[in-house]
């Protein structure tokens, strides 16, 4: 039976973001993405009329999922600051433990569209990471964190290093690393072990 358009749309955008954040956005034609999501090329250009519409409506759609997961960390901070940290750090091992696991799909596509500042997509990838910095600094500022805005941003800078630390060596110990640097910067002692063999279970650091 035939696909209707609301689930056309859908199986499109998920085959395409599987491709740009395994292969890169320039290294995958249309014609591939056609193919993984089960259309012709015809149809694929009746829902999006170019590859950058495609991959601009990719990250709308990655963003909304992305967000709506995140918000949940806020929803039982009995423990404080020291549990979103290990929340948010056992997630990113979790996540990171993954088959062929490749960091932020956001981070990764803005850093290949680089040279392209005025692209919709790196526009895209700036909204969500700011909106993601705020909603951080909210949670922080609800766990009683002083200058709530300035930790985020350095949790963020954390989140991201690690990341790119993990994609480069293999070794998802800059979890426990970062953690424990984050601990001493927003509770100003020093942090626990965050093991990463404890991290069964924890929900996924968004991408």
């Amino acid at each position: 039976m035939p696909r209707s358009s609301d689930q056309t749309r859908p199986a499109i955008l998920q085959a395409a973001y599987k491709l740009f954040r395994r292969r890169g956005f320039f290294r995958v034609g249309m014609d591939e993405i056609a193919v993984a999501a089960g259309v012709t090329k015809k149809t694929l250009y009746y829902h999006f009329d170019s590859k950058d519409a495609l991959l601009t409506a990719v990250l709308a759609s990655q963003h909304e999922r992305a967000f709506a997961e995140f918000q949940t960390y806020g929803i039982d901070l009995s423990g404080g600051a020291e549990q979103l940290i290990d929340k948010l750090f056992k997630g990113l091992a979790t996540w990171s433990a993954k088959p062929r696991w490749a960091g932020s799909g956001f981070t990764r596509l803005a850093i290949e569209l680089a040279d392209l500042n005025g692209h919709p997509a790196r526009t895209m990838a700036r909204e969500h990471k700011a909106l993601m910095e705020r909603q951080l600094a909210s949670l922080l500022a609800e766990a009683k964190v002083p200058s709530p805005g300035e930790r985020a941003r350095e949790l963020f800078l954390l989140v991201e290093g690690a990341m790119v630390m993990i994609l480069v060596h293999g070794d998802r110990d800059y979890c426990t690393a970062a953690a424990e640097a984050a601990k001493r910067l927003v509770m100003g002692e020093p942090a626990g072990s965050l093991a990463i063999g404890e991290i069964d279970g924890a929900s996924n650091i968004p991408p």
